[in-house]
């Protein structure tokens, strides 16, 4: 203003005449400071007398009555009973919860915590909006409901009652689903509710600023966000907090109050039925939550491909399991919880010298891994329920049902051996008897099972292609081909290995056998005797022709190749099961 001009517009206060110029005074008439019957002299327009403000053409080009209503009305003196009541609910589940006053980890998994695999699993999607509830102890409780009594009470005042029950909802759901995809951890607590209001209140604070009064603003708008990114920082450089959860929600309370209407500028009700309207976003979000479970529970869990090239075999295994250890099998995965909810699947091949027996690995398998001995120190009891026949991908097996009670709880365990020509598929799966529902997440892996060439065939294979008049390479591919039951392939190849090296003994031991798993008996005979031919002091020859004669009916004469053979090698193990099962298998022929 120019010395000595008069002011463009002077305003009569309580205190005295205040002089403006023009652009604050319509600053201060946007903001709603300004009420109709504040005197105005404006002597460009007035002259020297004094009006009421809203006889100017100015003042009612510039005025929102509803903004300035706003501006005058706006208040967070309302008790916060919306609020209060979540502070109770919250209180209530600790209690019911938090034995000791303190939640472990498997308390969280049992009571409703944010557990990935559970809900990616089997679906328990209603975890996204029980985990809000849930605290691990009287701190953590505290501090959150001391922080949601006060920013959410600011916006229970602000908002409609269903318009902040919206905002809660969207942002303690958006919390764990950030944290679904971004943490694996088990989490719980309120903190991205707290972290929604505060997301709110600084979108309010934000967009209603040239709205509010000065104390107004420095609450909701200049208080507001340090805190936000302070309560970030202490989250940051703590530890186990889950900051992926803390993002999650104030990006959501960010979202949502920059879409909603405070009260005082919302629309009047135009038709009874507009209340149950806009709680439908809260009711919808809460009945997919709830209950999509039954609509995509066919579509869980989401699956990986993982093979295994040593053993030979293929798997669907779910996509969040990674890799684990346990005492059931050589390579395992795992669900990645330690307790309450574990879930596992373990593989191993396991050689069998006389060929694979899947009814003889099961009973192995009970009676050597199957208890609490080798199962570990928190297993008490270990309960067999059956053992039957099944199919599994494209060859018949056997499943073993049982139950394995643990100081934790009780396990449920099915294991499923595969026989495949001298190796048996042991496939172990585990889970907690609490979560029923895996073991349909067990028949969806077993459907995508698939027994494939292993490593050493593979291997084989391609030393064949390099070499392929050579004996010991063929009687390698033989050997590799018997053991995974392809029978007529070993023999065919083993013959080569004969007619190339005409004294290689363990290749015409090998194509006796291959012969044999294939029917030709006369062929597998004719093998044994050539293998005997060229090395009369070879146990193993004199085996295959104890095998052939068993083939061909004469027992007695089994035996005495058997005999004969242990005399070569009387410490032979093998030899003399053989020479044991055969008495026991056929006592009539023996005198036993």
């Amino acid at each position: 203003m120019v010395p000595g001009m008069a002011a463009p517009v002077t305003l009569r206060t309580e205190v005295g005449d205040e002089e403006l110029d023009l652009s604050e005074f319509e600053s201060r008439i946007t903001r709603g400071e300004v009420s109709p019957q504040s005197l105005v002299c404006m002597p460009a327009v007035t002259g020297e007398r004094f009006v009421p403000a809203c006889e100017l053409e100015l003042w009612q080009r510039l005025q929102d009555g509803r903004k300035a209503y706003f501006s005058r009305a706006f208040s967070l003196s309302r008790f916060p009973f919306i609020t209060s009541a979540v502070i109770l609910v919250n209180l209530a589940a600790f209690l019911a919860t938090a034995e000791g006053g303190v939640m472990e980890l498997d308390d969280m998994v049992r009571y409703g915590g944010k557990v990935g695999p559970l809900i990616f699993d089997l679906g328990e999607l209603w975890r996204l909006f029980t985990a809000n509830l849930l605290h691990r102890d009287g701190l953590h409780l505290g501090l959150n409901m001391f922080v949601l009594f006060n920013v959410g009470g600011m916006l229970e005042n602000t908002y409609r009652t269903l318009d902040y029950l919206w905002l809660l909802v969207f942002s303690g759901l958006a919390t764990m689903t950030a944290s679904l995809f971004l943490n694996e951890a088990v989490t719980i607590g309120a903190s991205g509710m707290v972290f929604g209001c505060l997301g709110g209140v600084v979108a309010f604070g934000l967009k209603y600023r040239s709205s509010l009064s000065a104390f107004h603003r420095s609450v909701m708008g200049d208080a507001a966000i340090p805190t936000a990114l302070g309560l970030l920082l202490i989250g940051i450089t703590s530890q186990g907090v889950d900051n992926w959860a803390h993002g999650g929600g104030l990006v959501a309370g960010l979202a949502a109050g920059s879409l909603m209407r405070p009260r005082l500028l919302a629309e009047g009700r135009r038709w009874w039925w507009e209340p149950a309207l806009r709680a439908l976003p809260s009711i919808g979000i809460l009945m997919a939550v709830f209950f999509g479970h039954l609509v995509f529970a066919e579509f869980l869990p989401p699956t990986r491909v993982e093979r295994d090239d040593v053993y030979g075999f293929s798997i669907h295994v779910p996509s969040t399991w990674g890799r684990g250890a346990t005492p059931l099998g050589r390579v395992a995965w795992y669900n990645g919880l330690p307790g309450l909810g574990r879930a596992s699947f373990a593989a191993e091949a396991v050689q069998m010298a006389e060929g694979a027996d899947a009814m003889a690995a099961a009973h192995r398998f009970v009676e050597e891994r199957l208890t609490p001995r080798a199962l570990g120190v928190e297993v008490t009891r270990v309960r067999t329920e059956s053992t039957e026949l099944v199919r599994i991908g494209d060859r018949d097996g056997v499943r073993v049902r049982a139950v394995v009670d643990e100081t934790s709880g009780a396990t449920r365990l099915a294991a499923f051996f595969v026989p495949r020509g001298r190796v048996v598929y042991q496939l172990v799966f585990q889970w907690s008897a609490p979560y029923p529902r895996y073991g349909q997440v067990v028949e969806q892996m077993l459907a995508g099972v698939r027994f494939e060439e292993g490593q050493v065939l593979r291997l084989s294979r391609a030393e064949a292609l390099l070499f392929p008049n050579s004996g010991p390479v063929l009687t390698r591919l033989g050997q590799a081909l018997l053991d995974q039951g392809d029978a007529v392939p070993a023999a065919e190849a083993l013959s080569v290995a004969v007619k190339t090296d005409p004294s290689n003994g363990p290749a015409r031991v090998l194509l006796s056998r291959a012969w044999l798993s294939a029917g030709e008996v006369e062929r597998a005979c004719a093998a044994a005797q050539d293998a005997v031919t060229y090395a009369p002091d070879d146990a193993e020859a004199l085996e295959a022709e104890a095998r052939c004669e068993l083939a061909l009916g004469h027992p007695r004469r089994a035996l005495l190749k058997l005999q004969t053979a242990r005399t070569l090698e009387p410490s032979n193990k093998r030899l003399e099961d053989a020479e044991r099962r055969l008495k026991e298998t056929l006592p009539e022929y023996f005198g036993e």
